[in-house]
């Protein structure tokens, strides 16, 4: 991105951004749908799994039939070798349930790493694939809150909760079936507080739609705070507005907690009901179950299989219970990933779109306009720079200068006319092809973490160490270079913060130097540096223009007096042009410009 102002898109993080999600269905099918489309590609993994879990199913209902047996036929029968018998069936089933257990848990949690990797990779190549327009309107901190927090409680539902669900329902049906067909009468005893079980669900899953929802949306108020916050540390610090920014996020902090607490509450609520229901349907089968063995209408074994059935009845109910908790918040999350994913980038290769071939670098602005919604920025700009040129664009802040620059990249979108390099609409060929022959210097240089030498060679990984050299030798970044301690192999900090803002620009200009664009876009990279350091850069933004077209966004007047040409832009309109002797002489805008600059530098001084 080139500098500050962009297409003047407004203030960073607009309301949309944090934008509550409507109160929708507990299960949205279409949601769900395309959720599943992740799992998809590991279908085999997910029927290994299933296998698994109708296996964990079987044991789960096997292991209390066995005791059954236990009680009514070896120990009743005083059947020592059946008692043997029994135990080691017994001993082997629980053996075996705890394997399939591992099992069918470690291929889920491998399925489910892969689809966690699947979607933020998809995530992460849609947020480079949108234009520079859709990052200015959405808070950073928002976005990245898309990309881990409501990704990780989908990957939940999709792995662990799917399967889950199936195996709950399995069980379930499997212990009704195998219940009634021990006693029917004392089946019906235990099944009698289902029906409180039915409203109690009811209730939570009706309270529990919206509070999910809300912790969506709350945690992403609190990450897109405290990562805007982090990033204007030094702002909020300058101004002493740390009190205000505590405010702020307490604020937001406040309103996740209470979201969550709402949220939790329910289940507070919730698991307890369940956990009484089951104790009760416990109480049920003792006294039941204890006058059916006294009248001999039961067997002692089917009480005590009945006792393990029922704890087993009321664990899927608790789980189911909990996923459902799950789904809510992974069915809001999947409506705030999906509009991520289905928000069109303004900027698109046509289908059409041809290869951009070696350009020489002559650029033509036809009437040219270009803004967002309601506000034009650019009126009816026409330029041409011919191939290997060095124009300056100036003007007062905010009069278009950083959008013309912008367009030639096709950062964004014009809305009337054409931009043409070397004849070729900018529109018709692919954005990679045309960016791969420009190079950006912006006023405030971004430094990625890492070394000097793969910030020097970002634009060309496969750059050698010797052209990484002669790219800052050429750059005059190679003397201050050599004298830190790890020289090119140095770890430059988050923000760059160990480097000067004239030691930033020098790299950057080395790697502009290192890619070797036909096209040269600079911020004027001279403006927030003491002059030595000036005199370093503009001797290596010589080296830079040297032979490429090269289009300057110029704050400081006096360092474009070189420049071929000078367009003076007011309004979103080119309002002069000429050289800088010819723009003096006018007495115009530029001559009123310089003025004042020349002025304040002088009370300066």
């Amino acid at each position: 991105m080139i500098g500050s102002g962009g297409m003047g898109m407004g203030p960073r993080g607009t309301l949309s951004s944090f934008a509550s999600e409507h109160d929708g269905v507990a299960f949205d099918p279409h949601v769900a749908r395309r959720l599943l489309g992740f799992v998809r590609p590991y279908t085999g993994r997910m029927i290994v799994a299933f296998v698994f879990t109708v296996l964990v199913t079987g044991l789960s209902l096997l292991a209390p039939y066995l005791l059954k047996v236990l009680v009514d036929t070896d120990i009743a029968g005083r059947d020592t070798t059946g008692i043997v018998r029994t135990a080691a069936y017994l001993a082997a089933t629980y053996l075996a349930l705890y394997g399939a257990t591992t099992a069918q848990r470690y291929i889920l949690s491998f399925t489910g790493q892969r689809v966690l990797h699947d979607l933020r990779a998809k995530l992460f190549r849609h947020l480079q694939e949108l234009d520079l327009a859709y990052h200015d309107r959405h808070i950073v901190g928002v976005t990245i809150s898309r990309v881990i927090n409501d990704v990780g409680v989908i990957n939940e539902l999709l792995t662990q909760g799917l399967i889950t669900v199936i195996g709950d329902m399995l069980l379930l049906i499997g212990i009704v079936v195998v219940m009634v067909s021990m006693s029917p009468r004392l089946a019906l005893y235990s099944f009698s507080v289902i029906p409180l079980m039915v409203i109690a669900t009811l209730i939570f899953s009706r309270k529990a739609r919206g509070a999910h929802r809300e912790t969506r949306t709350s945690v992403a108020q609190v990450v897109g705070g405290l990562a805007e916050d982090i990033s204007g540390m030094r702002v909020i610090q300058a101004f002493s507005q740390e009190g205000r920014a505590r405010e702020e996020f307490d604020e937001k902090n406040a309103t996740n907690r209470e979201a969550h607490v709402r949220a939790m509450s329910l289940s507070f609520v919730f698991l307890p009901s369940v956990e009484f229901l089951g104790m009760l349907a416990t109480a049920i089968v003792l006294f039941f179950g204890g006058m059916g063995v006294q009248s001999g209408i039961v067997t002692l074994g089917v009480v005590i299989a009945f006792l393990t059935y029922v704890t087993q009845f009321f664990q899927p109910i608790r789980e189911l219970s909990q996923i459902y908790s799950t789904m809510q918040s992974a069915m809001a999350g999947g409506e705030q990933i999906f509009r991520l994913l289905d928000s069109e980038p303004s900027v698109q290769n046509r289908a059409d779109a041809i290869t951009m071939p070696p350009i020489e670098g002559r650029i033509e602005f036809e009437s040219v306009s270009s803004g967002y919604t309601d506000v034009r920025i650019l009126h009816d700009v026409s330029l041409t720079i011919e191939p290997g040129e060095t124009i300056a664009l100036v003007g007062p802040t905010g009069a278009g200068k950083t959008s013309i620059a912008n367009l030639i990249a096709r950062f964004y979108e014009i809305s009337d006319g054409a931009i043409r390099i070397d004849g070729h609409d900018i529109r018709t060929v692919t954005q990679e092809s045309l960016r791969r022959q420009m190079a950006l210097v912006n006023q405030d240089p971004f430094l990625f973490a890492g070394s000097l030498r793969d910030n020097i060679r970002f634009g060309v990984p496969e750059a050698t160490d010797a052209q990484v050299e002669q790219a800052a030798r050429r750059a005059r970044a190679h003397a201050f270079i050599r004298r830190l301690p790890d020289r090119y192999d140095t770890i430059v900090q988050e923000g760059a913060t160990n480097l000067s803002v004239g030691q930033r620009q020098l790299v950057s200009i080395a790697r502009a130097i290192l890619a070797d664009p036909r096209v040269l876009i600079m911020d004027e990279a001279t403006s927030n540096v003491d002059t030595l350091t000036e005199t370093l850069i503009q001797e290596g933004l010589q080296e830079l223009f040297t032979g490429r077209t090269s289009v300057v966004i110029a704050h400081r007047l006096s360092t474009i007096q070189h420049a071929t040409r000078i367009y003076v832009i007011q309004d979103g309109r080119i309002v002069e042009v000429g050289a800088h002797n010819e723009l003096l002489a006018a007495g115009g805008v530029y001559a009123d410009l310089y003025r004042r600059q020349f002025v304040r530098s002088d009370h300066t001084e």
